[in-house]
C-alpha cells in the first residue's frame, strides 16, 4: 500500500470536511493529486468516474487509471511545468476502469500547495461536443451554400435586366425614363444585398493584425449612442493590461455590433435596460483549429451581457442557423454571419441565457500567436 505522506485527506487540509462536502456536492469529477500524482482528495463524482472508491484512489497515483499517452497527464504535467492553470477543451479520456470521453479539463496549482494540483473535468458527449465546437461552423457552411447559389442564380439575371432598362431609356418618354432608372435602381438595391451576402462565401484566410478590441468595443459604442431614443444603461468592465487580439478590425466590429444591437433590441421593454460589455484574460483555454488539427490558445474573452427575457428554448439549439429569429421582420443573418466572422478568427461564440440574464461570449486568439 502506497503511502501518501504528501497528501492530506478528504478534509482538504483542515477545512473540517465543509469544502469536502461542498465539493462532493457537486456533478463534475473534481480531485486533488499531491506531488507524486497521487490522490489525497476525489469527490463523489470522481469516485464514480474512476469507478474506485475514495479510500483506494488515495492508495494510487494518477497514472494507475490512465494509459502512458493520456492527454489528460499530458496537461497535468504541463501545469506541473508551468505554474499555471490550464483550462482545455476536447481532452480524450480513457482507461482500463472507464469508457473513452471528450472532456472539458481544468487544471490548478493549489495557491497554499505549490506541489498539488486541483482537477476538474467536465465530460462530454460526442454530439455535445459538436454542437459546440462546430455549431457556428456548420451554419457557416450552410450560409456559404445558400449565398454562392444566390450569386450564381440571381445576379447574372439581373445584369441583363439592368441593361435592357438601359437601352430603353434612349428612346423613351420622361415618364417612361423614370420607370427604367427606377428599374436600374432597384436592380442595384438587389445587387449590392447580393454582394454583401458575400461575407459567407468566401473561403480565403482573413488579413489579420494586432487590433485593439477596447477599441473596437468603443467603436460600436459610439455607433449605437448616435441612435436617439435609448434609454439603456451600459456598463464597461474592461480589463486594462489585456493584449491585442489577432484579428481583423473591420470584422470584428461588426460581430461586435451584431452582438450588441442583439442585446440593445433585448432590453427594450425590461424595466430597467443594462447592457454589459466585459474583457478578461483567462488563462489555458484551447481549442482545435477548424483548419487543422493543432491546438489554438484562446485567452481573450469578450462578453455582452444583458437583463433581456432570454433567447427562448425552441430558439436554443438552432440560434446560429440561418433565417432563425423570433423578431418581427428580422431576417436571421446576423447571428449566422457573427459566427462564421468568429471561426474566420480562430475563435469560438458561446452564449448562456436565462430570463434576465443572457451573456454572448466570444473566445479569441492574442496577437503574437499566429501561425505561419
Amino acid at each position: 500500500m502506497h503511502e501518501a505522506s504528501d497528501a492530506p485527506t478528504n478534509d482538504l487540509c483542515g477545512t473540517g470536511g465543509s469544502l469536502a462536502g461542498v465539493l462532493s456536492a457537486l456533478a463534475k469529477p473534481i480531485f486533488v493529486l499531491g506531488s507524486e500524482n497521487h490522490f489525497t482528495f476525489a469527490n463523489l463524482a470522481a469516485e464514480e468516474f474512476f469507478m474506485a472508491s475514495s479510500a483506494l484512489l488515495r492508495e494510487r497515483r494518477l497514472e494507475d487509471f490512465l494509459p502512458a499517452d493520456s492527454p489528460l497527464l499530458a496537461l497535468v504535467h504541463q501545469v506541473r511545468h508551468a505554474g499555471a492553470s490550464l483550462y482545455e477543451f476536447d481532452v480524450a479520456v480513457d482507461g482500463p476502469r472507464m469508457n473513452r470521453l471528450l472532456a472539458s479539463v481544468e487544471v490548478a496549482p493549489l495557491p497554499d500547495q505549490p506541489e498539488s494540483l486541483v482537477v476538474a473535468i467536465e465530460g462530454r458527449t460526442l454530439a455535445r461536443r459538436m454542437e459546440h465546437q462546430l455549431v457556428h461552423r456548420n451554419a457557416a457552411l450552410s450560409m456559404t451554400a445558400m449565398a454562392a447559389m444566390l450569386a450564381h442564380e440571381v445576379k447574372n439575371p439581373l445584369a441583363g435586366i439592368r441593361g435592357a432598362a438601359q437601352l430603353l431609356e434612349h428612346s423613351a418618354s420622361e415618364h417612361d425614363q423614370l420607370l427604367t432608372r427606377l428599374i436600374c435602381e432597384e436592380t442595384d438595391r438587389i445587387v449590392a444585398l447580393i454582394d454583401r451576402m458575400d461575407s459567407f462565401t468566401s473561403s480565403r484566410p482573413i488579413d489579420r493584425c494586432p487590433v485593439n478590441i477596447h477599441e473596437v468595443l468603443g467603436h460600436v459604442r459610439r455607433l449605437l449612442d448616435s441612435e436617439k431614443g435609448r434609454s439603456i444603461r451600459f456598463v464597461e468592465d474592461y480589463d486594462p493590461s489585456l493584449p491585442p487580439v489577432l484579428g481583423n478590425r473591420d470584422l470584428l466590429i461588426q460581430v461586435v455590433l451584431n452582438l450588441l444591437k442583439n442585446a440593445v433590441e433585448a432590453v427594450a421593454e425590461a424595466p430597467n435596460p443594462e447592457v454589459v460589455l466585459s474583457t478578461r484574460y483567462r488563462q489555458g483555454v484551447r481549442l482545435t483549429n477548424s483548419t487543422s488539427a493543432s491546438l489554438v490558445d484562446l485567452p481573450l474573452v469578450v462578453e455582452i451581457r444583458d437583463n433581456g427575457p432570454g433567447v427562448p428554448d425552441s430558439l436554443r439549439a438552432r440560434l446560429f442557423d440561418p433565417f432563425v429569429t423570433n423578431k418581427q421582420g428580422g431576417k436571421g443573418l446576423g447571428l449566422p454571419l457573427v459566427a462564421k466572422l468568429v471561426d474566420d478568427h480562430g475563435g469560438i461564440v458561446e452564449f448562456e441565457s436565462e430570463p434576465r440574464r443572457t451573456v454572448f461570449r466570444l473566445l479569441l486568439p492574442k496577437a503574437d500567436q499566429e501561425s505561419a
